[in-house]
């Protein structure tokens, strides 16, 4: 509707211009005529001649267009619009007639250039009727320029909304998968470590504060997302011992305008701590976050054991989630998602853009 809107006025104060420039040039034209005053006789004879015209533009811009040529009823349309521009000067033409009846016989040359002036205008009919297939033609063109622009916004608007949709699917995708691993966590700390499985809870209250409240905007501060990382490493680390070596790495004292979409990097720590940890084997997790000259980069390492099962470079709903989002937000080379695997290692590298509201 707003774009309807804008379009529609720009396309009204372009006929209010066009035809304000009609009227105005009579008035010009005695002014430079005349030199010291306008001559009003003259602006109101040029006025009764332009007036069948603008009655043909006012009726076939309001109704004619719209109703039939807009509507492709482009049989109708020809039919009326001839109708129109007939009927129009043809009553033009019985006035001039009329005129002429109520004249002298033998008028004196002063009253015959007085019926000139009276006249609407001095051509024939049939050059009267091809103008006003001209002036309704470019009332026409400048519709359907008007009326493409509103379809292509239209388009444009659409493809957004589709766009938006599917990475509001995808991330929402993300959340129930997210929050299943995690509860399953919990529900294995009840068992042997009641206080630690409070904890848990604690912090996964927090983690869903985060995903109620942010994760539901286009963009998050790198801040909030970091600490969101920070909760899910904090719940990681009740569960499992001191053999496994997990270190976060992230820049202090960030701008709050640096933003990044929502549950991006939570996904790889999330399959780090998946895949990468052993319960009877000493295990390794790394995230480094940095930030410099308006790109995000993280680098996530985790250790890899023999006897897992071999991952493929973009395994489960998120990781291929992830790459989904990565290509509708910034396009397939204006990121970089680099996985790569070891004997002993496994290494996600992340840059991308940030993010302006």
């Amino acid at each position: 509707m707003k774009i309807r809107g804008k379009q529609t006025i720009g396309e009204n104060l372009l006929y209010v211009m066009v035809w304000s420039a009609i009227i105005l040039v009579p008035v010009l034209n005695s002014q430079m005529m005349s030199e010291m005053h306008i001559n009003l006789e003259n602006v109101l004879i040029a006025w009764r001649q332009i007036a069948p015209y603008l009655i043909i533009f006012v009726i076939h811009n309001s109704f004619l267009a719209p109703r039939y040529m807009l509507r492709r009823k482009y049989g109708k349309y020809l039919l009326l619009n001839i109708a129109l521009i007939a009927t129009v000067f043809f009553l033009v033409d019985l006035y001039e007639e009329h005129l002429l009846h109520i004249m002298p016989e033998q008028p004196d040359p002063e009253t015959t250039d007085t019926y000139r002036k009276v006249s609407f205008s001095n051509l024939e009919i049939y050059w009267n009727i091809v103008l006003g297939f001209f002036m309704t033609g470019a009332n026409t063109g400048i519709k359907l320029i008007y009326q493409s622009m509103r379809d292509e916004q239209k388009m444009e608007a659409l493809q957004r909304q589709n766009l938006q949709a599917e990475m509001d699917y995808l991330k929402y995708q993300i959340n129930p998968h997210f929050f299943m691993n995690t509860l399953n966590n919990i529900h294995a700390l009840i068992d042997f470590d009641t206080d630690s499985a409070k904890n848990a809870v604690i912090e996964l209250s927090k983690m869903m504060r985060y995903v109620l409240y942010d994760s539901g905007r286009e963009i998050i501060s790198l801040n909030r997302d970091i600490q969101f990382l920070k909760n899910y490493i904090e719940l990681m680390r009740i569960r499992y011992t001191d053999d496994v070596d997990i270190r976060v790495e992230y820049p202090e004292n960030l701008p709050e305008q640096v933003s990044i979409p929502p549950l991006l990097l939570i996904v790889f720590v999330e399959n780090a701590f998946k895949h990468g940890i052993s319960y009877n084997r000493p295990s390794y997790i790394h995230l480094k976050i940095e930030y410099a000259d308006g790109m995000v980069t993280s680098i996530l390492e985790n250790s890899r054991h023999a006897g897992f099962p071999e991952r493929k470079s973009a395994p489960g709903i998120g990781l291929e989630n992830v790459r989904k989002r990565l290509s509708l937000i910034y396009g397939e080379k204006n990121y970089t998602l680099d996985i790569r695997e070891q004997p002993d290692s496994y290494t996600v590298k992340l840059v991308i853009p940030t993010l302006h509201a």
